[in-house]
């Protein structure tokens, strides 16, 4: 079978199409036939070694697929058959691997698809779905005013989403150009900012009176925290969600104690046991089969196109979700 790997560190040429043989399900797992797999910033992060964690090479990277049960192990329903599935990799013993035209996945790990989710919108649901609504579970919106950096992306554009569905009292979505902000206020948002004029934290305080943002959802981080942080309302707090990203100096947080406002730390895999990652992924598709939920897809290129996958998220060109897919 195709499989994507890099075997050295560097920029999206490193992403080799190689062949490998074709996975075998061990008891207890099931052979997913890849339809879609998702294309996360973080795994363009490890490809260049600038993630918090260097991963060991060669490395296979993708951790969320989607697709069909083609085969399964000893001890393993065979009604599976055929079924389709999204397979929460990042939350398995090998969590990676999903570029590929096909995995194994614990049985009791994968989740059902309803007919009315497409494999792709499947991906946007994994990692960037689960963070959206876990943070909102962590630090709920309710009644208040709150930012969404970089709200065109794949977490931050269901983030809008949700916060509305979760009670926001207002959603002020942040982005880098007028088409990102136009597709903010396209799903929810009440408010859209342009991040790249200046004093644009100031501009949050306009739009909510003076108050600031109760909430900021940082899953950017690097420079742009301690930018949001100016618009952060006394006693307001901020969720860091972009791991490896920190970048707030001592005194950012000197002010921050001096202006009554929290720090509070997201890491989305200790959250998830497996009966909370399946509770959460049932409910994110139910809520988009509903039509409660709207995906956006960015990128759809064939598994080959994986390099130019990791450039499109590199340049920030993407609007939602990029994904990887495989035909029938």
């Amino acid at each position: 079978m195709k499989a994507i790997q890099f075997s050295r560190f560097g920029g999206p040429e490193v992403l080799d199409l190689i062949d490998v043989p074709a996975p075998v399900p061990q008891p207890g797992e099931v052979l997913i036939r890849m339809r879609a797999a998702g294309v996360n910033f973080f795994e363009v992060l490890m490809r260049a070694d600038r993630y918090a964690v260097t991963p060991q090479l060669p490395m296979r990277p993708g951790v969320e697929a989607a697709g069909l049960v083609e085969a399964v192990g000893h001890g393993v329903d065979a009604a599976l058959l055929g079924r389709r599935v999204a397979a929460p990799l990042f939350a398995s013993p090998h969590p990676s691997g999903g570029y590929a035209e096909q995995v194994t996945m614990a049985a009791d790990l994968v989740v059902p698809l309803p007919d009315a989710v497409s494999f792709e919108a499947a991906t946007a649901l994994m990692v960037q779905g689960l963070t959206a609504l876990h943070l909102l579970r962590q630090s709920p919106p309710n009644g208040k005013s709150v930012l969404v950096p970089a709200a065109a992306g794949g977490v931050g554009s269901l983030l809008v989403q949700l916060a509305k569905l979760k009670g926001a009292g207002h959603v002020i979505a942040a982005a880098g150009d007028s088409a990102k902000l136009d597709f903010a206020l396209s799903v929810g948002a009440d408010t859209a900012l342009d991040y790249t004029i200046p004093d644009w934290p100031g501009r949050v305080r306009d739009v909510t009176g003076d108050a600031g943002a109760g909430i900021i959802y940082d899953t950017v981080g690097g420079a742009q925290t301690a930018e949001s942080l100016q618009a952060l309302a006394p006693g307001g707090e901020l969720v860091f969600a972009a791991l490896g990203r920190f970048a707030l100096a001592a005194s950012d947080l000197e002010t921050m104690i001096g202006r009554n406002q929290s720090l509070r730390g997201f890491a989305l895999l200790p959250l998830l046991s497996p009966g909370v990652l399946s509770d959460s992924l049932s409910e994110l598709f139910q809520l988009a089969a509903n039509g409660q939920l709207k995906v956006a897809i960015g990128g759809r290129l064939p598994l080959a196109q994986a390099s130019e996958a990791h450039r499109l998220l590199e340049a920030r060109r993407s609007t939602g979700k990029v994904v990887l897919v495989t035909e029938p």
